[in-house]
């Protein structure tokens, strides 16, 4: 069966492929975990959708500083340890969070960024060193399709041990599927350096590689269109657990809902043929345009609920094309002898994804109703499918 798999998805020839995929599984399993549980915590405790917009704009500085640290500790100390520590500060926060009022809140998602952040920046960077770079557009459909098996599940999983246990379930869940990944990566070696890295010292600030990467123009569309494509589902994830409770859905459906828009990511290898068939600049172009168009169109029928929830999955449908490209852009513009540097700089597109959406939906939601979240993320859509036109016919 794994020998037809690697087959249909031609990555038969990929060393580490399905190691890699099936630990992007575990750790994105646990990150997603508990996303429609967080938004509904913090409207909880906070009060109202504004107040949680501005806890998620502040607590996501925590992830800007970490983007421009880890790095640095990836270089110092190593991946594996750097990978570890971000292991058990995941499992930090499984214990901060249920603890009551904003404390535990807003500690356990230090934790929780901060922690995700260490995983995620030295697994990618293993990840660069070890795929072929050639074999990254074959490899990212995978690698999308294992991420989205767990997306699909977790999200409902996560309210039910909410509703059915008891918070504590989630988080505990969530901390024990971090454990499960560093006992992976302790038994395989995937995130051990290799010794093919260069042996001269690299700069540490990941801010003194920013003029480098910003002189690349294929290097800063790559950037753009990913961080387009965070903003969308950063407010996708915070935003559509809170319309689902305010618009009387309840907490059960915003989790099936999340559930449910994640099975499209099972659909990136049909769209990964596609792209390789149209090309990746015509999927990119449809995928942008549709989730902008289908985004803005939740305003008209929002006071509806179940209209506009179907909107929101279809925007979220027309998004997993994009997921199906994934990093490409980026992975075949990078020099290879400058990847950890310019991983260094590219993986800011998340953290700065966090921090701009909470900022302005905060402002729209001082005079507006929920639904100009919907609309504000559309239009950001539209603008991303605008850029498409500089993506290289040759993708």
């Amino acid at each position: 069966m794994l020998l037809r798999l690697s087959r249909l998805l031609d990555v038969a020839d990929i060393p580490h492929a399905y190691a890699f995929a099936l630990l992007q599984s575990a750790v994105s399993t646990a990150w997603v975990l508990p996303s429609a549980v967080l938004p509904i915590l913090a409207l909880d405790r906070l009060g109202g959708a504004q107040e949680v917009s501005v806890f998620y704009f502040v607590i996501s500085f925590v992830g800007l500083i970490g983007a421009l640290v880890v790095p640095t500790m990836t270089e110092r100390l190593g991946r594996r340890p750097v990978f570890i520590l971000g292991g058990l500060l995941v499992v930090a926060a499984g214990i901060l969070f249920p603890i009551a009022g904003a404390v535990g809140l807003t500690a356990g998602m230090a934790c929780y960024i901060f922690g995700f952040l260490c995983m995620d920046i030295a697994y990618n960077v293993a990840m660069m060193e070890r795929i072929p770079r050639r074999a990254f557009a074959r490899f990212e459909p995978l690698r999308m399709m294992c991420m989205g098996a767990g997306f699909v599940v977790a999200p409902w999983l996560g309210v039910r041990l909410s509703l059915d246990i008891g918070t504590w379930a989630t988080f505990a869940l969530m901390a024990a599927l971090a454990a499960i990944a560093m006992l992976f990566t302790l038994r395989y070696r995937l995130i051990d350096e290799t010794g093919r890295q260069r042996t001269h010292k690299r700069p540490s600030n990941p801010l003194r590689f920013v003029p480098r990467f910003a002189r690349q123009p294929r290097l800063r569309l790559a950037w753009l269109l990913a961080f387009i494509r965070s903003c969308w589902w950063t407010m996708y994830f915070i935003y559509t657990p809170i319309y689902c409770v305010e618009y009387g859905l309840g907490e059960d459906m915003a989790g099936i809902i999340l559930s449910i828009a994640s099975v499209f990511m099972l659909l990136v290898p049909l769209w990964g043929r596609l792209g390789r068939r149209i090309g990746l600049k015509a999927l990119l172009a449809l995928g942008y345009l549709g989730t902008g168009v289908l985004s803005i169109a939740v305003a008209p029928v929002a006071d509806w609920a179940v209209p506009g929830v179907i909107l929101l999955l279809a925007a979220a449908l027309a998004a997993s094309l994009i997921d199906a490209v994934g990093n490409t852009l980026f992975l075949r513009a990078v020099h290879p002898h400058e990847r950890p540097e310019m991983a260094a700089v590219f993986t800011t597109y998340r953290e700065i994804s966090k921090i701009g959406p909470p900022g302005l939906f905060a402002g729209l939601l001082a005079v507006f109703s929920l639904p100009a979240v919907f609309v504000a993320g559309g239009v950001f859509a539209v603008i991303g499918a605008w850029y498409t036109r500089y993506v290289p016919r040759r993708y």
